[in-house]
């Protein structure tokens, strides 16, 4: 059977063969949103099957897809971050495009123009340019200017109006030092990746805040936040750093750098945690298994990834953005790297 024209198609027909209604299928034909996507397929589905040729914007707006631009996936709480939103898309009747910035590989702004010329029906950004204090946040501006609906985890750009998901990095070093300081910790250090990004400077404006009145003064806590990478070698440098400054503990703003720290301290022959106590941060999938079990603040991975996902396709239903932050209460996980300051045992 020959591709009947455009002008000859029979609402009706559609619409009995996808089970909706005529106006769903007109809507779908005229690309307009509000259409779940499962329902979109239904209906070009019932199309092919009736011999109909999808319209040109059918064809050309790939309603399935959705664009996942994350960092490299050597750190392990990126991949549980990618699971727990492309698990969400497939039950809502979506598949996800998976990016991920290795060193060297592609830009965030050439997977930006990839997605956009494949179509994709949105984007979900995770600890991407937007956390970034000295990016130019004009990439994303265009980008809601040209109608492609978008959400951010983990970083905040208040020049960006869209929805922003966060963990809540003030709160969790409250946690990690309420924990320490009980601990019987004064010279606690703060291990952190580069200044610019927007959840290291919350954790450092914490952690100022709480340290000054136990150091004494805002001089003596600067000198003991060491602002590194956020890799296992970065804990590694500024643990070392930090023991040289004479600290009984330490804060890190990842797991992998807490691991870090752990083997620094034994090189120096540490035992990790009756001579140093290290807190890691993300409570990454396998971190409880480590030698020892990483005493950890859990980022809510599943809590936030589902509704910056949700919120996601209900921008791509029609429903206006909220342009604001949420931000997600973190965890204090103890496990076995903390214990008492050696002063006190």
């Amino acid at each position: 059977m020959g591709k009947h024209a455009l002008d000859g198609i029979r609402l009706a027909d559609i619409a009995e063969l996808a089970k909706v209604s005529e106006a769903t299928v007109s809507r779908v034909l005229n690309g307009k949103p509000g259409v779940a996507a499962a329902t979109r397929q239904s209906v070009l589905a019932a199309m092919d099957q009736l011999g109909y040729e999808r319209p040109p914007r059918a064809r050309q707006h790939n309603a399935g897809l959705i664009g996942l631009i994350i960092p490299e996936l050597d750190n392990p709480i990126f991949p549980a971050f990618a699971q727990v939103i492309d698990r969400t898309l497939v039950m809502r009747g979506y598949r996800s495009v998976l990016c991920t910035q290795a060193p060297g590989g592609a830009t965030e702004d050439e997977f930006i123009e990839t997605l956009t010329a494949r179509g994709v029906s949105g984007i979900v950004f995770v600890s991407g340019l937007h956390a970034d204090t000295t990016a130019d946040h004009d990439r994303y501006r265009r980008l809601i200017d040209s109608g492609v609906p978008v959400v951010f985890l983990n970083g905040y750009a208040p020049d960006v109006k869209a929805p922003f998901f966060s963990d809540d990095d003030r709160a969790a070093v409250e946690l990690a030092i309420t924990h320490l300081r009980e601990l019987g910790h004064e010279r606690i250090g703060l291990a952190v990746g580069p200044k610019r990004f927007v959840p290291v400077q919350r954790k450092a404006e914490q952690f100022r805040r709480l340290m000054a009145p136990v150091l004494g003064s805002a001089e003596a806590v600067d000198e003991l936040i060491v602002h590194t990478l956020f890799s296992v070698e970065g804990g590694h440098s500024a643990a070392w750093t930090l023991l040289e400054r004479g600290c009984t503990a330490v804060v890190c703003g990842s797991d992998l750098m807490a691991l870090g720290a752990i083997r620094v301290a034994r090189r120096r022959g540490l035992e990790v945690p009756r001579d140093f106590s290290v807190v890691g941060y993300d409570d990454s999938p396998l971190i409880a298994f480590t030698d020892p079990p990483l005493t950890t603040i859990q980022q809510q991975v599943s809590a936030m990834a589902t509704a910056a996902v949700r919120t996601l396709l209900d921008e791509i239903a029609g429903v206006e953005p909220p342009a604001e932050e949420y931000l997600f209460q973190p965890e204090l996980v103890v496990r076995g790297s903390t214990a008492a300051c050696p002063d006190r045992t």
